[in-house]
């Protein structure tokens, strides 16, 4: 494929991903940054985190004794680091879990889970895909 249908096709994701809400400006601030690799690095740490997270946050709902005020702390964490690289459809989702361990429910916490948990895949998917395009481009020298 050539360079210019790449980069039509890089450009339409990331419209696309503005357009539904899936990033925001901070994400759009990130992209500016004129450092080599930058982007992918903060992308790829966001990605392990946020995993680690989301594993901690598993466990912890699967114990008998749920201890929410930990749930509450990773979810917060979680919504920092969703927040920093612009994962707007992620923060938002945290925002919503938190009534949930506020209220200490196990079930609607499990329900909230899930839907982070699904906006999270999505939004590394989308990541994924950019990067790679862009990997492609940059692969074809300079045109």
């Amino acid at each position: 494929m050539a360079a210019a249908a790449l980069r039509a096709q890089l450009n339409a994701l990331i419209g696309s991903m503005f357009a539904t809400g899936i990033v925001d400006e901070n994400f759009q601030y990130l992209q500016s940054v004129e450092q080599e690799g930058f982007l992918a690095e903060i992308l790829n740490l966001f990605f392990h985190d946020a995993d680690k997270i989301l594993n901690e946050v598993v466990l912890l709902l699967n114990q008998p004794v749920v201890n929410f005020g930990r749930v509450g702390a990773l979810v917060h964490q979680l919504k920092g680091c969703s927040s920093s690289v612009g994962a707007k459809k992620v923060t938002l989702s945290c925002i919503h879990f938190r009534q949930f361990y506020e209220a200490e429910s196990k079930e609607g916490c499990l329900m909230a889970l899930a839907l982070v948990r699904n906006e999270f895949y999505d939004v590394r998917n989308k990541l994924q895909t950019m990067m790679q395009l862009e990997q492609q481009i940059a692969a074809m020298g300079p045109h």
